[in-house]
């Protein structure tokens, strides 16, 4: 399935909404980019679900750009990847409350992943979470509505569906393949909303679906003949 159909798939969902992404990914490129993320990002592209990921190049900025709101906007999912130093970048901090809003007015769904820390860290700002919010404190003495609307946001993740993952409980791999069937699952629910009222569809796109696999590895190409 290529990129483009997956997200095609999505779009159709609502005529008053058009994605241009499947899955918008929000992590720490410290703690995961290279690893969990790298990950989970070839394993989401390969079955064609269209994904976006930051430039390495751009978490050097102190703000985020407006290029990456916009990419936010665009997304129909939003997979959070809360690791030991996600809250210590004011970047991944301003994600997070972007990605909330769009949750709360555009019918983005979010799934958040515990990668090594606790819920409860998360939720309390405990640990890393406390250590990162001192410093953001102590940097932003006069811009407290700042603290509180980051705090805010990291409160509204936590009370979400997910996965809490440690690599002692559990395989990096089976995670992942957890994340992909769930993100999958839904885009096909998606499209199959979308063929409501359409004779004699059903029929085809379950025969489509089950040339497609899309739960087992490798790639697929498909021609369209018509006019």
């Amino acid at each position: 399935m290529s990129t483009q159909g997956a997200s095609l798939l999505t779009s159709s969902s609502s005529s008053s909404r058009r994605w241009i992404y499947d899955v918008f990914l929000s992590f720490k490129g410290k703690d995961t980019r290279n690893s969990f993320t790298h990950h989970l990002y070839v394993a989401l592209q390969r079955l064609g679900i269209f994904t976006f990921r930051d430039n390495e190049k751009l978490e050097r900025g102190k703000s985020i750009s407006p290029e990456l709101l916009k990419a936010i906007e665009e997304s129909r999912f939003a997979i959070v990847i809360l690791s030991r130093n996600y809250a210590s970048s004011t970047w991944c901090l301003d994600e997070l409350t972007k990605i909330i809003q769009c949750m709360k007015e555009k019918e983005m769904t979010v799934l958040p992943i515990f990668y090594e820390v606790d819920p409860s860290d998360v939720r309390k700002q405990m640990g890393t979470f406390a250590q990162a919010f001192a410093e953001h404190k102590e940097r932003l003495k006069e811009n407290t509505e700042k603290l509180q609307t980051w705090r805010a946001a990291l409160s509204e993740v936590v009370n979400l569906s997910g996965w809490h993952w440690h690599s002692q409980d559990r395989a990096e791999a089976e995670v992942i393949d957890d994340i992909v069937k769930v993100i999958i699952n839904k885009l096909s629910y998606t499209f199959s909303v979308a063929t409501e009222g359409l004779v004699g569809i059903n029929s085809r796109v379950e025969k489509l679906m089950s040339h497609l696999a899309i739960n087992s590895n490798g790639v697929r190409i498909i021609g369209i003949w018509g006019t």
